[in-house]
């Protein structure tokens, strides 16, 4: 971060990041949430101290959102989060313009920790970071409670605290290649009354997952890639011939391609496409064309593509002396050209890993994304020792995508059970 004269220090968003306080609002959120779960209750008291203990050590989310003339940028948030109870559903909106807010919220119910950020601040994998820290420190002051002695706080070796803005760090000019325009097929369906969500919960044996993988000779997100497109084939467009392609945006971490650790965005998303032509398209058919799609568009040179397009705008002298208010019209303007262009999102934040000492402690993970009007059902997933966790957020009353996608899960022999606003451990 940079100094000001008052002592509070500022810096700028990173390059995706300038995207998020243009288009949101309370219908494009923009926020999403990840969740331990403990063996035991949540102390309210032991949360809300674990969090002033370990806030301090991050700078990325110790912040709030600035208008300048030319950029939006974080300035030193000085003010104390509160920790919530959980009272309202998940991933609603945090107006990223308040002058005293935080762009995250921590809250408690049972047994589980909630942490919401609006996505300016971090990707998943710095949200990942921050609440193992947040969920360490609160199982140490418990101990202590318990009579156990606890040295002063510091992040664990793990704990990952540099804030770079790595898409500038890794910008190379070239030629890159803009998003797609094209419009996907959209899922629709009755609404769900008022400002409700559906959440539901795949809990899936990880081992017979992977060797569903081993057989078909593909990685867990291609699978499940292909399993949801021929879900959305199967139960919406009931296999029949349609115009417009069904359209799955996959985040893609660009800390396995460069020498990143950051805690701030740090992703690219990438487009798997798939047009159905009739009746014939078998399952096999899908994943063939969906493991083509991914090992051609997954690759270093075509990310550094991306990067230099996403990038570019930025650099360029001309746009970067735009006021702010110019800029941002370019921003929603493009937003709305390409919003229609994905069905759906599917989100997989790999195998969740926790220090030794606190595996005991920790029962499980979860992850979900909040919707919007182009994609009003979205999948998420992590994995925590030996269970995936797939979980679908979803604005309508009907569950047939959730119920498709499960259904062909367990056709291949892999085990699931269901966790859901109104169905709980029901075998699918």
């Amino acid at each position: 971060m940079k100094k000001v004269e008052d002592n509070i220090t500022w810096r700028k968003l990173d390059n995706t990041a300038q995207l998020f306080p243009v288009i949101a609002n309370k219908e494009i959120s923009h926020v999403y949430r990840i969740s331990a779960t403990l063996k035991k209750p949540v102390q309210p008291e032991l949360l809300q101290r674990a969090l002033e203990d370990t806030l301090p050590w991050f700078d990325v989310f110790r912040v709030r959102l600035r208008r300048g003339f030319f950029w939006f940028y974080f300035e030193e948030n000085k003010n104390k989060s509160e920790v919530e109870d959980e009272t309202e559903y998940p991933c609603r909106y945090i107006d990223p313009h308040g002058r005293r807010k935080f762009l995250f919220r921590v809250s408690y119910y049972g047994r589980r920790i909630n942490l919401e950020v609006f996505h300016a601040v971090s990707d998943g994998m710095g949200a990942i970071t921050f609440l193992k820290e947040l969920t360490y420190r609160y199982i140490d002051l418990s101990k202590r409670q318990s009579g156990e002695k606890i040295g002063k706080y510091r992040p664990s070796e793990e704990c990952i605290l540099d804030q770079e803005d790595s898409y500038i760090k890794h910008y190379r000019k070239k030629k890159g290649k803009s998003y797609s325009t094209k419009k996907a097929y959209q899922i629709r369906g009755r609404k769900i009354y008022g400002s409700g969500i559906s959440v539901i919960h795949g809990y899936v044996d990880l081992k017979d997952l992977k060797k569903t993988c081993k057989k078909y000779k593909v990685s867990v997100t291609k699978y499940l890639t292909a399993v949801l497109i021929f879900s959305i084939y199967e139960e919406y467009l009931n296999r029949q011939e349609e115009p417009h392609p069904i359209c799955i945006n996959l985040p893609v971490n660009l800390r396995a391609f460069f020498d990143s650790s950051t805690t701030s965005n740090f992703f690219a998303v990438t487009l798997i496409e798939f047009f159905s032509h009739g009746e014939k398209h078998t399952f096999e058919e899908v994943l063939s064309l969906v493991s083509q799609q991914m090992d051609e568009k997954i690759t270093k040179t075509k990310i550094e593509e991306t990067l230099a397009y996403n990038v570019a705008a930025q650099k360029n002298r001309l746009i970067k002396i735009l006021p702010l208010f110019i800029k941002n019209l370019g921003l929603s303007y493009t937003f709305r050209r390409s919003s229609k262009s994905a069905t759906t999102t599917l989100s997989n934040l790999g195998q969740i890993k926790v220090l030794s000492e606190y595996e005991n402690e920790i029962e499980q993970f979860h992850v979900m994304m909040g919707v919007f009007k182009t994609q009003e059902i979205k999948c998420a997933m992590l994995s925590y020792q030996d269970q995936a966790v797939i979980t679908f957020t979803s604005v309508f009353q009907e569950s047939y995508l959730q119920k498709a996608f499960f259904r062909n899960l367990t056709r291949e022999g892999i085990k699931v059970s269901i966790e859901s606003n109104g169905v709980i451990n029901e075998k699918v």
